[in-house]
């Protein structure tokens, strides 16, 4: 299993899941010609997309569905209420495959779980996958899970994200920051600290911490605010993690917007 984040902020999303049986998205919040370009630095063709994985309709995680599915035609996974909020803005119609929250299925190679966040969209999941055979050293069984878009972590997050060798979690906002920010009204500023909003990064520390012997091997910190949110503010919040788990804060990953990695 390899995975890159192509790009992952307010102003777009998505990540690039690659098996030995198939390459898939976890959201495409970018334009079909961007999406493209990323995929390409990858060394990855478009048309070798297979399915995208949709979390939930907002733009910022769709944005780019329209032109590529009409374009590379792969299936498109995906919630009944998430797909009844993206097709009417789409121009034409995508091959849906719809599973029920909460389920597990299989795609190809993958074993694909899905659970429920609180976010302001109509049926918002995150995703776990799972892939290997683990009968021998060339097929080992790897797993990671996409954690991004919550207002807070419910009871049984930490569960579901405790075994996988991969987490992307979100770490969208400092406080101080946001509050001091003059972009955004008061009421956007509500929205993104609610319960149903973006977790900040002391609520996405804490989640961490609140986990006890992770099988992590890497960890994500996604979906970063351009304005309100920094490095030095993250560093700041996550040391005291850092220094018990010998951590690292290592360079940005994203091609677009920007991710840290914890190693």
């Amino acid at each position: 299993m390899q995975f890159s984040i192509l790009g992952s902020s307010s102003s777009g999303n998505s990540g690039l899941l690659i098996t030995e049986n198939c390459k898939v998205l976890v959201d495409a919040g970018f334009s079909c010609k961007r999406i493209c370009g990323m995929l390409e630095e990858r060394d990855v063709q478009p048309e070798e997309i297979d399915a995208i994985f949709i979390t939930h309709e907002h733009s910022d995680h769709t944005a780019g569905i329209s032109t590529f599915t009409k374009k590379f035609n792969p299936v498109v996974f995906a919630n009944v209420m998430t797909a009844r909020a993206i097709q009417p803005k789409l121009k034409h119609k995508p091959d849906w495959k719809i599973f029920n929250t909460g389920s597990t299925f299989e795609f190809r190679d993958l074993t694909v779980e899905n659970f429920s966040v609180p976010h302001d969209a109509h049926d918002p999941v995150g995703f776990k996958f799972k892939s290997g055979r683990g009968d021998d050293l060339f097929s080992p069984i790897r797993s990671l899970a996409w954690l991004t878009d919550l207002g807070f972590a419910p009871v049984g997050i930490a569960q579901r994200i405790r075994d996988v060798n991969t987490l992307i979690i979100e770490s969208n906002y400092c406080p101080k920051l946001l509050e001091r920010d003059e972009k955004r009204p008061w009421s956007i500023k509500q929205r993104i600290s609610g319960r149903h909003g973006h977790l900040s990064n002391r609520a996405a520390c804490d989640l961490l911490e609140s986990i006890d012997s992770p099988s992590w091997s890497q960890v994500f910190l996604a979906h970063l605010s351009r304005d309100c949110n920094s490095a030095d503010a993250i560093q700041n919040v996550f040391s005291s993690l850092i220094q018990r788990s010998s951590y690292r804060i290592d360079t940005i990953e994203a091609g677009e917007g920007s991710a840290l990695r914890l190693v």
